[in-house]
């Protein structure tokens, strides 16, 4: 069983940065993909973006040149940055792996709240 732990997570100003991190129990190169999602109270969960083995990273139009998903294969470890936050991005973000199979693992989560 693949379990992800994330952190990184917690209270931030508007127009401030956050990095979330994404550790499986697996090796990261083994992931056919890596991604982000957030869910904020009342909404579904939502993609925020998205690293594939092979090939370009995806993001949602919400977070297109505000966020950068990349994987550290030496710190066996995914990141998302976070810039210029706003109130908006507030949310349990959580971190989903995805094996060449179609297997999906997810992370347990951690809030993002960002003050306006």
């Amino acid at each position: 069983q693949v379990q992800l732990m994330e952190s990184g997570g917690g209270l931030v100003q508007a127009g401030g940065s956050l990095r979330l991190s994404c550790t499986p129990s697996g090796s990261i190169f083994s992931f056919h993909v890596m991604a982000w999602y957030r869910q904020a109270p009342g909404k579904q969960r939502e993609e925020v973006a998205s690293n594939p083995r092979y090939g370009s990273s995806w993001y949602g139009d919400s977070v297109k040149g505000r966020f950068t998903i990349s994987r550290d294969h030496a710190k066996n470890t995914v990141y998302l940055q976070m810039n210029s936050l706003k109130s908006e991005d507030t949310a349990v973000y959580y971190c989903k792996a995805v094996t060449p199979t179609g297997d999906e693992y997810w992370g347990q989560g951690t809030q993002v709240i960002v003050s306006s």
